[in-house]
């Protein structure tokens, strides 16, 4: 990795289903995340915070909750890393939740013409807010990225979709958690985008990892890394937002993750829904950032 890392934390739960995730990024700073990429990266810019936006409950808007919230943060994020990429640097983005992700795919597309995404994530995050039961857009992300959903999100970046299905990786997804919604999975079924359920990818990470950039670099020229926490199993690492049992171990985690930052392609990593609330004595933080080190040192 020759590129320079920039480091740009988004303390956002907006899109979220409670408060908690807004404060990861800090926690992640507390637990070492640039000092210990420092020692490997000496040219790291640390670009810092963004002004914390934490949930609100909006009963008033049941099926769209704080979607102007979710849509401030989705385009200062855009722009923070539209400047990263303008100062040859490759961002990685510490949030928050999950909805951060349109915007950095907003300021990639504006750069380079064929983005593919790993969308590595316990859940498949294709609600929209017809269907959705909570109206959060957390579990409606990849709908929006996709061009399925609300106006105000799926035309955020520079064209319409942001990518369209066969550019995208569904990464251990994790039915078998009870997070995911007959819709959603009816809706991956007659989708064009590449498919690995965790119960595949828990045969061989690093194997099924390698077969799925190569699927996905056959038709896209770069490629950014979304990583929700849930996909990592609740009994490893009980400080996700939302809790999912039978994911994949640490161990298959940085075997997975290792095949797609270590790839020519790559062109930026987003982490995801860790909750500090659930995590007092700071373990699964620094665990993460362990994590973090070995995948992108």
């Amino acid at each position: 990795m020759d590129t320079k890392i920039a480091v740009v934390g988004v303390p956002s739960s907006a899109g979220a289903h409670g408060a908690g995730t807004e404060k990861a990024p800090s926690f992640l700073r507390k637990a070492g995340v640039i000092d210990r990429l420092r020692l490997r990266h000496p040219d790291l810019i640390d670009c810092g915070d963004s002004p914390t936006v934490t949930y609100k409950p909006d009963l008033e808007n049941p099926k769209q909750r704080n979607l102007p919230a979710v849509r401030e943060v989705i385009t200062d994020i855009a722009g923070r890393v539209d400047d990263a990429i303008q100062n040859g640097c490759l961002p990685l983005v510490l949030g928050g939740d999950c909805t951060i992700t349109l915007g950095v795919l907003a300021a990639l597309t504006k750069h380079f013409e064929s983005v593919g995404l790993i969308y590595f994530d316990g859940d498949l995050d294709l609600n929209i807010p017809e269907v959705s039961p909570s109206g959060i857009f957390d579990g409606m992300g990849l709908a929006h990225i996709i061009g399925k959903g609300a106006l105000e999100l799926t035309h955020i970046g520079p064209r319409y979709p942001l990518l369209s299905e066969e550019r995208v990786v569904a990464f251990a997804y994790n039915p078998e958690a009870g997070w995911t919604d007959p819709y959603e999975l009816e809706t991956a079924q007659r989708s064009l985008m590449i498919k690995y359920p965790v119960s595949v990818v828990k045969t061989n990470p690093a194997q099924v990892a390698s077969e799925a950039l190569n699927r996905l670099t056959n038709v896209a020229e770069h490629v950014l890394v979304h990583f929700d926490v849930d996909a990592i199993d609740t009994d490893e690492f009980p400080a996700s937002d939302v809790p999912h049992k039978h994911g994949l171990s640490l161990q298959g985690l940085v075997e997975a993750l290792r095949v797609f930052t270590t790839c020519p392609k790559f062109v930026g990593l987003v982490v995801t829904e860790l909750n500090p609330e659930l995590d007092p004595k700071g373990i699964c933080a620094r665990q993460l950032v362990e994590v973090l080190e070995l995948c992108l040192g």
